[in-house]
């Protein structure tokens, strides 16, 4: 059985499509679960997260003197903890833009990832895809 996680990582921006195109089309509100950008705010928060705390554990198996090893713990940290505190502080469509910077950010992390041959080249190249898919939505919302 093939691994589930590029089908998974896929998946995982439908929300993002999703919350961009009911913005388009003027729904702001869904019922029992709030505004449309907070949702989408809240949701990039986590899955940002995520994706930063996938960066940090990359660093686990590398050898110490591997650059990597130190600048992975360090920026995963900063980008998820910048993350949180512009959810808490900024407007949400000043957030929807640091979520672009954010995701664009991990995707040149991983650049340099798939270059040093710790991630494979398969999952750079969905990472490059799924990426893209949510920067777009991502700018799409905040232009709503």
């Amino acid at each position: 059985m093939k691994k589930p996680s590029p089908y998974l990582t896929f998946a995982g921006a439908i929300p993002f499509v999703a919350c961009a195109l009911l913005l388009v089309i003027g729904i702001i509100d869904i019922p029992y679960l709030g505004a449309v950008a907070d949702i989408l705010s809240a949701y990039g928060l986590v899955i940002a997260s995520f994706m930063a705390g996938s960066q940090w554990g990359n660093h686990l198996s590398l050898a110490d003197d591997d650059k990597w090893a130190v600048r992975l713990p360090l920026v995963s940290n900063v980008i998820a903890i910048v993350l949180w505190l512009g959810f808490l502080m900024l407007p949400v469509v000043g957030f929807i833009w640091l979520l672009v910077i954010g995701f664009a950010s991990m995707l040149m992390i991983d650049y340099g990832l798939n270059r040093a041959r710790i991630i494979t080249p398969d999952y750079f190249k969905v990472r490059t895809y799924v990426t893209a898919i949510v920067v777009v939505s991502l700018i799409v919302a905040a232009m709503q």
